[in-house]
């Protein structure tokens, strides 16, 4: 048994957790995935380094309107695909080496490990660790239907399809949420021509339900979305696959031929790999790791001492800026422990990076409905299209919805679809985060005209309030 003064299980935000407060202590890193962890790797950086070229292919068709004739002549998959993994990978192994042999205080197992107790672990490897406080902060990873066919080698999930050979013509992706909503946009505006399919609808359930339909009727617009079918089986077909799907309610069935499948039905915590129950964790109705609000693991619905987690493996938000904001919470309550700091989840904003792009924060209209208690909640929708800036680009599909408390002039949601909307949500997520009242945020200063920002400021505007709020 080999003891560390701190032993963190991951190597994404955790890797965060290594301060200068630690030099001179033993550190263990534990994780057999690829250093730094699915955003780094996977997830939110190079799906978003593919969004970008992706949009700029997608303008050719976008332009006519404008009176520009556009034309996309070719797109260099590969070029686009080791541009962006030849940077990520370079990054990824510059921090696995900085920390397994420049730092001579932290010892880097890359291997997959179980807890024992609440504070040893034994690695795949063989190799027994115990730690006087241990982080775990595992992540999660994404879910595979059992059905016949999943394991073929066309079928592909977030963490694999970026790296194929070659732009497929027939991409089907299975999902409803936002990395089927990414994919679907990312390979139709390259020019693959993309089917997508879900059990259910609208896409995206979890957002504010004009959201939902919007960007369902969107996507129907963008690629061939079939909704209400379920996967029951993939097979192999000519040089692709034929996928099979029953009808989520009644009967019938149907196919869909393809050269790639995409299963994108969401991500699950990597509890399940840790032996959890074996060190007495809590776990939550989904799987996660029960925390408090210090980010101490529970266990009999007690925070145990000196363990704590972080990101997906403990929250349901699966953002990287949360599992950061839990991280810089954890750093500080390992450092100052008579002192500690809880994290904040009160406005936590998330973006889609699909075509059109989407934003929240908040409440949606339906949640704060049904937590007014009798309080009038008032919505405002401000179209893209009825500002100068939406002049310009013609636009026909953004828009901001605003939800708000009538009595006090309170923001308690905000929802944008369209160009650039997780850029324009900003200066709302900090008038939720500060309390600032929307008649303050509309008339306590300059709008810039004719920015596209004018949508969010009008859109304040219309919010049925008292003057003064």
């Amino acid at each position: 048994m080999t003891y560390y003064d701190l032993a963190i299980i991951g190597s994404g935000s955790g890797n965060s957790l290594v301060t200068p407060y630690w030099d001179g202590r033993k550190v263990a890193i534990v994780d057999g995935g690829t250093f730094g962890g699915t955003c780094l790797n996977v997830g939110c950086i190079p799906t978003k380094m593919f969004v970008y070229p992706s949009q700029l292919a997608a303008a050719a068709g976008q332009a006519g309107p404008l009176g520009v004739d556009l034309r996309l002549d070719k797109v260099r998959w590969q070029q686009m695909r080791d541009r962006i993994f030849g940077r990520i990978d370079a990054i990824s192994e510059a921090g696995r080496r900085y920390r397994d042999e420049e730092l001579e205080n932290v010892t880097l197992y890359q291997d997959f490990a179980r807890f024992t107790g609440p504070k040893s672990l034994v690695t795949a490897g063989g190799h027994a660790i115990e730690a006087g406080h241990v982080v775990v902060a595992a992540g999660s990873r994404a879910v595979l239907p059992q059905v016949p066919g999943i394991d073929l080698p066309q079928v592909h999930t977030s963490d694999t399809v970026m790296r194929i050979d070659q732009l497929p013509e027939r991409v089907l992706v299975v999902g409803g949420g936002f990395v089927a909503a990414e994919f679907a946009a990312v390979f139709s505006g390259l020019g693959a021509e993309v089917t997508q399919v879900n059990r259910s609808a609208p896409l995206l359930k979890s957002e504010d339900a004009l959201v939902s339909e919007r960007f369902t009727e969107a996507a129907a617009r963008s690629w061939d979305l079939r909704l209400g079918w379920t996967l029951s089986a993939i097979e192999e077909h000519g040089t692709g696959v034929r996928a099979v799907f029953a009808a989520s309610e009644g009967a019938g069935s149907q196919t869909v031929d393809a050269d790639i499948v995409l299963v994108a039905l969401g991500r699950v915590p990597n509890t399940d790999t840790l032996d959890a129950a074996a060190a007495g964790f809590d776990l939550t109705g989904d799987g996660r790791l029960a925390v408090d609000g210090y980010q101490r693991v529970l266990s009999g619905g007690v925070p145990l001492p000196d363990v704590w987690a972080l990101g997906d493996i403990s929250n349901p938000f699966q953002l990287k800026h949360v599992a950061n904001h839990e991280a810089r919470t954890v750093v500080h309550n390992l450092e100052h422990p008579e002192q500690l700091r809880r994290s904040d989840h009160r406005f936590v904003p998330s973006a889609v990076f699909t075509r059109p792009q989407i934003a929240s924060v908040g409440l949606t209209e339906q949640a704060a409905r049904a937590q007014a208690a009798g309080g009038q909640i008032v919505t405002a929708v401000q179209e893209y299209g009825s500002t100068a800036y939406g002049w310009a680009m013609e636009d026909t599909e953004g828009f901001v919805k605003l939800v708000a408390e009538k009595a006090t002039g309170r923001l308690l949601g905000a929802h944008i679809m369209g160009h650039d909307a997780a850029t324009l949500i900003q200066p709302l997520i900090q008038a939720l985060t500060f309390g600032l009242d929307v008649h303050s945020m509309a008339r306590g200063q300059y709008w810039i005209h004719p920015a596209l920002t004018e949508v969010v400021e009008n859109a304040l505007l219309s919010l049925d309030l008292p003057p003064g709020g």
